[in-house]
């Protein structure tokens, strides 16, 4: 692929995408006065319609002045909430795809051990469902290996200690607790849970890998495949355990893609301001159409 064509290939824009689902964030809807040194978030033009800039996206959106202003003007920048954009907006995106990933975790190991628990409890009972099953069906010409294969391996299962039983469903209970503070933690996107969904899964990986070494399945690869994209990414892409910066690097990167120097810079390389995006109520009326970048 030459460098032409992967300019080409798409991009996807997650500040739109979030837009999309979460509407544009804009301010000043409700400031009786625009001023010159708002221009880079809110802008008049010369016949009173008022453009409000999206923090998120970058997109110019037009709105008329309100009937009943209840601020006279914009408040200070430390008292605005700026959206995630950028890097951490993606990294949001990946973090609770990941989040998802661990709900299907949860949901399938809290059934696996709800039915360990019920077998335990209920293994008297069953086990008379399972042989008079096993004695119909044979009792009408069907042949069963009830010494080797599936079968054996089922009828194995009723003679298994019930403290075995009561183990295994408690354990799986536990993991199943532990998938779900992750999935809380990394939806929340909490800096704990990313440490900690990487030491999980870095220890789901060896026994996975064992597992392979004895067969190779395309279920197996796919797993291990998945897993290790997970670490990789939170070791590098989240800076984990000091690398790359560690923690603070990653909040100066934080920073500079979703704080107001970043608004700044996307204005100055859009419409050629200078770099702190001020612009005289002259240039307000130029911008006749949302921008998007």
């Amino acid at each position: 692929m030459t460098s032409d064509q992967r300019r080409r290939l798409p991009l996807i824009r997650w500040d739109l995408l979030d837009c999309s689902l979460q509407g544009h964030r804009t301010v000043g809807h409700d400031v009786a006065v625009v001023r010159a040194d708002d221009a880079l978030v809110l802008r008049e033009d010369a016949t009173g319609l008022r453009w409000h800039r999206c923090l998120r996206c970058d997109a110019w959106l037009p709105r008329a002045a309100p009937d009943g202003p209840t601020a006279e003007h914009l408040p200070p920048r430390d008292q605005i909430e700026l959206p995630l954009r950028g890097r951490p907006l993606r990294d949001r995106y990946v973090l609770r795809l990941i989040a998802l990933d661990r709900v299907v975790h949860v949901l399938g190991l809290g059934l696996l051990a709800a039915a360990v628990l019920v077998f335990s409890n209920s293994r008297g009972t069953l086990d008379r469902w399972w042989t008079w099953g096993l004695d119909f069906v044979q009792q009408h010409g069907v042949v069963i290996d009830t010494a080797h294969g599936s079968t054996a391996q089922v009828t194995g299962w009723f003679d298994t200690p019930s403290s075995h039983l009561l183990l295994i469903g408690v354990g799986l209970a536990a993991y199943a607790a532990l998938e779900a503070t992750e999935a809380v933690g990394l939806w929340l996107g909490r800096r704990w849970a990313e440490h900690l969904t990487f030491v999980a899964t870095s220890l789901l990986v060896v026994p996975e890998v064992a597992d392979l070494a004895s067969g190779v399945s395309p279920t197996g690869l796919t797993l291990l495949a998945l897993n290790l994209a997970v670490v990789v990414y939170l070791l590098l892409a989240k800076r984990l355990f000091g690398l790359r910066g560690g923690g603070r690097a990653e909040a100066a990167e934080r920073e500079a893609d979703s704080g107001w120097p970043a608004l700044e810079r996307s204005l100055a390389t859009a419409t050629g301001t200078g770099p702190t995006g001020r612009a005289d109520a002259a240039a307000a009326p130029q911008v006749s159409t949302p921008h998007y970048p």
